[in-house]
């Protein structure tokens, strides 16, 4: 092939658009390490902060242990921290990550609200209804663009922050309070994530698509109970 010839050209330039290493793909250990490094900095984030703030005269260290414990009170709240994890591991990156920090950053918004006491309306039927729609759509298997996907998340994690705002403890620092269940809501996202790296894999993805109908059908025993 003679240099300067109009195919040692294209040679050149396919070549030049081939990166000089090649790109490792994300693999399911490197995701739960990630998840492991980020639940370990979140505990270890927790613990000292309870340990110090327990000598304030205010009852810090309670309302931070309040607001860890209260997002497990509730199966419902449950279910639905866990399936933002389980859609965002089915999406794949970027949702596996953005979908759980959408959902507490608007949540703690949600708990402001309920803090000051302003109301919304049909609290618990919202929450019932974010367990069927997320559940739903992971047995689905259903793909929106991001944008939409988040905005999703963000309009349930409303409901389920003003939940807990309106529930604060009366002897509760709200700003503790509010930390501890963004903290819990968090890990339970990272559970979620975990449970949804099989959807890698055909016989996972179907585990984790059956995963998402039990998800719905708690949201729905909730709904129809409430």
């Amino acid at each position: 092939m003679r240099p300067g010839s109009r195919k040692s050209v294209i040679v050149t330039m396919i070549n030049g658009l081939r990166p000089a290493m090649p790109i490792p793909p994300t693999t399911s250990k490197s995701l739960l390490r990630r998840a492991a490094c980020l639940a370990t900095a979140i505990l270890l984030i927790t613990v000292p902060l309870d340990t110090a703030l327990a000598h304030q005269a205010t009852d810090v260290a309670g309302g931070l242990k309040a607001g860890l414990l209260h997002p497990l009170y509730g199966l419902d709240h449950v279910v639905a921290m866990v399936a933002v994890g389980l859609w965002g591991a089915f999406l794949g990156p970027p949702a596996i990550w953005l979908l759980p920090i959408v959902f507490p950053m608007v949540m703690a918004f949600g708990g402001a609200l309920g803090v000051t006491g302003m109301p919304i309306p049909f609290i618990e039927t919202g929450i019932a209804v974010s367990a069927i729609v997320l559940g739903l759509m992971v047995a689905f298997a259903v793909r929106p663009p991001l944008w939409i996907a988040a905005v999703i998340v963000g309009l349930f994690a409303i409901f389920h922050g003003h939940a807990h705002g309106t529930e604060l403890p009366a002897a509760a620092n709200p700003l503790a309070y509010s930390m501890g269940f963004v903290v819990s809501t968090g890990l339970l996202h990272l559970g979620g994530i975990a449970l949804g790296l099989p959807a890698r894999w055909p016989a996972g993805r179907t585990l984790v698509r059956a995963g998402g109908a039990l998800i719905a059908a708690v949201g729905a025993a909730f709904l129809a109970t409430g």
